[in-house]
């Protein structure tokens, strides 16, 4: 929910501020999306206000009171708005919109995205600082801009450009000339993906650096392409910022192993078949249903994987929910199905198939792809035999599974001494931090005697 603000202006109609909200624990800035209402509409709640792209995911946020929509503050495509920015304004009477025409909140500046100011040298700068003028420089913009600007100024001081640090950033890495840039945030501030998008009206090269290295907190440039080459550059979502950075850390911080074992599907190929044939369209069971189900029990029954690291102590849970992970355009999800092991088949199915919907409509609520305690990655459908999965932290493992093949075995009932059999491989990736070797065999193991033996599973 929106934080929300009461009007402080004496000469304004009563009034609500509604803020960027906090949309999961770990959002500090978000990306508005479309406006599903226009200034004059009137809103119930539970509808559909705007859509936020968060650090996991694309939603649309549902405003929780009655209300007529009187400005909207942000523009659609604005990114990176830190949580607590004014976004919109509403009221209770249609008539007081006209008031709300000019209307400029009196802290128009995200915490996390200060307002700059910027000079010409800091417009034309490819060139660096150091360290110690950087300082200084730094110390000299935040006291001309403390003495010179107000919240209610609307615009920038004269032959100075307003920008966000990250549009600064962008705009050294890829030499651009900020005056040439048109700002699409707040009273007209650059924002970083307003240089991302710029396209310069001139094709004459950039002015080379005067400074041959570039300064050590700075990002490296991208390599320069070969000579004719032709290429796109996609800006990062944040759902794909935030899977680089965690799975990022996850590879070089947690201590990673790899069992693999190979499962017999032909009893659970059999019984799908069967129950779906059975379903009178209540559900279809998939394979990876088994596979969840399978994994809840052997979790209650081994609880050290059913775990997280915490430094000082290793948590085991007593609830089992484990996140399924899912493709979608914006990049990975992991929807949660809570309490596997308690759960039915056809429950854990029809879940699945609802929430894996919704997550590729970027519908799901925070808490339906937040925690869990375990993750299934499923690429069998895809004609991968076998691969290994990176840990998703805080969990202490993930099950990466591989799809079906048909393979000979020894069989000495058959009249050859060998048949056909469906088998599929599955890898644990486990924190070794929290589940030893041994563990991790003890967890594959029941997984597989759940799997091999899919009657148990209903017990």
């Amino acid at each position: 929910m929106a934080a929300r603000g009461y009007a402080s202006k004496a000469s304004l109609p009563p009034h609500d501020v509604i803020h960027m909200p906090a949309l999961s624990p770990t959002m500090t800035q978000g990306n508005v999306g479309a406006w599903h209402k226009a200034v004059g509409d009137s809103i119930e709640p539970g509808e559909l206000l705007v859509e936020i792209e968060t650090d996991k995911a694309q939603m649309d946020f549902e405003f929780q009171e009655d209300g007529v929509l009187a400005k909207t503050l942000i523009e659609p495509g604005t990114k990176d708005v830190a949580v607590g920015t004014p976004i919109c304004i509403m009221v209770q009477d249609k008539a007081d919109i006209e008031a709300f025409k000019d209307y400029v909140p009196d802290a128009q500046k995200p915490e996390s995205e200060p307002e700059e100011t910027i000079t010409e040298e800091d417009m034309a700068a490819p060139k660096e600082a150091s360290p110690k003028s950087e300082a200084s420089s730094s110390s000299s913009s935040t006291s001309s801009e403390s003495s010179t600007s107000s919240p209610s100024s609307s615009s920038p001081t004269p032959g100075h450009i307003a920008a966000t640090p990250s549009a600064k950033r962008v705009a050294r890495e890829r030499k651009i000339d900020l005056a040439e840039v048109k700002g699409t945030g707040p009273n007209g501030r650059i924002v970083e993906a307003d240089v991302v998008n710029f396209k310069p009206k001139s094709s004459a090269p950039a002015k080379a650096s005067s400074s041959p290295a570039k300064s050590a907190k700075s990002a490296a440039p991208a390599p320069a392409p070969a000579a004719g080459a032709s290429y796109t550059d996609i800006p990062l979502s944040n759902v794909r910022k935030v899977i680089a950075q965690r799975l990022s850390e996850s590879k070089q911080n947690v201590p990673h192993y790899y069992l693999t074992v190979e499962l017999d599907a032909s009893q659970v190929t059999a019984l799908r078949t069967t129950l779906n044939a059975e379903a009178r369209g209540r559900y279809k069971l998939s394979l990876n249903d088994f596979v969840i189900k399978a994994a809840g029990l052997a979790l209650r029954d081994v609880p050290q994987v059913n775990a997280q690291w915490n430094e000082t102590s290793i948590r085991e849970f007593k609830n089992v929910d484990i996140a399924v992970a899912v493709a979608t355009d914006n990049g990975l999800i992991t929807p949660i199905v809570t309490e596997s092991d308690k759960k039915g088949l056809s429950a854990i199915s029809n879940g699945v198939r609802e929430m894996a919907g919704r997550a590729r409509q970027n519908k799901l609520q925070p808490h339906e792809y937040q925690g869990g305690t375990f993750t299934i990655s499923n690429l069998g459908m895809f004609g991968i035999q076998h691969f290994t999965a990176i840990v998703n932290p805080p969990h202490a493992g993930i099950l990466a599974v591989g799809g079906l093949e048909d393979k000979l075995v020894l069989d000495e009932t058959a009249e050859r001494g060998f048949s056909s059999r469906q088998v599929m491989k599955v890898t644990l990736s486990a924190d070794h931090r929290i589940v030893d070797g041994a563990v991790g065999a003890k967890w594959l193991q029941a997984f597989k005697e759940y799997f091999e033996n899919p009657l148990n599973m209903m017990l």
